[in-house]
């Protein structure tokens, strides 16, 4: 997984579970909020309604196909940072690049690479659970236990 596979390692090995600073700790805050932006009743999505809200966006922006190929077994399809800031919009991602001090572009870019493969960590069976992926500590334990 790599990318995965570093930023979870980084919350692993980190004091507090990484605060930001140090190597992995701007990954490790990435990884936060992808997590609560998946997480029932997570932040970073309107109306908090996590992994199901996603998908969702994905589809009324006409990206479902990448999004169904990050959950199925197939091979994960990539976005762009253009097409994810698309799907989440200017005033989510505006929101996202003053959580973790980067500019919107950067912020998107890292997006693009860390979403799929959590979503894909998080899917392995290729299906989204029934009644999502739960709270965040749901969500946490079902990355780290992969």
């Amino acid at each position: 997984m790599g990318l995965l596979d570093s930023v979870l390692g980084a919350l692993a090995g980190a004091p507090g579970g990484g605060s930001g600073s140090g190597a992995g700790g701007g990954q490790a805050d990435l990884l936060r909020v992808v997590v609560g932006m998946l997480a029932q009743g997570g932040q970073g999505s309107s109306g908090g309604g996590g992994l199901g809200d996603l998908i969702g966006r994905f589809q009324q922006g006409g990206l479902g196909h990448l999004v169904d190929s990050w959950v199925g077994t197939c091979e994960n399809l990539p976005i762009s940072a253009d097409q994810l800031g698309g799907v989440l919009g200017s005033d989510t991602l505006s929101q996202i690049a003053g959580q973790l001090g980067l500019s919107h572009g950067d912020t998107a870019d890292q997006l693009s690479r860390l979403l799929p493969q959590v979503l894909d960590r998080l899917t392995p069976d290729g299906n989204v659970p029934d009644g999502g992926l739960g709270d965040v500590a749901s969500v946490l334990a079902r990355l780290g236990g992969r």
